[in-house]
């Protein structure tokens, strides 16, 4: 457990960095991703091993990226949008 729980974690906070690089202006502060990615990983991890049991090592790994995902989506914020006004007004 201890293992899967490192490897969620650090895939967790893999993806939380490439969120990071990808996406910098519509997410908050790095450290916020950064941590939400990584404690996701292992909050995923920790539903997926006590959903299937143990023995399911790769299976765990995939629903703790899975969750993580689903955490970090809800940090996005919308794209900036300009207003644009109707030639009409």
């Amino acid at each position: 457990m201890f293992l899967e729980a490192l490897g969620a974690a650090l895939l967790g906070f893999a993806l939380a960095w490439a969120a990071v690089h990808r996406l910098p202006d519509r997410l908050p502060a790095r450290i916020v991703v950064l941590t939400t990615g990584a404690l996701g990983g292992v909050f995923g991890a920790l539903v997926t091993h006590g959903a299937l049991g143990p023995g399911h090592f790769l299976a765990t790994l995939i629903g703790a990226v899975a969750v993580a995902a689903v955490l970090l989506s809800l940090l996005l914020r919308p794209a900036s949008r300009r207003l644009r006004r109707s030639a009409t007004v």
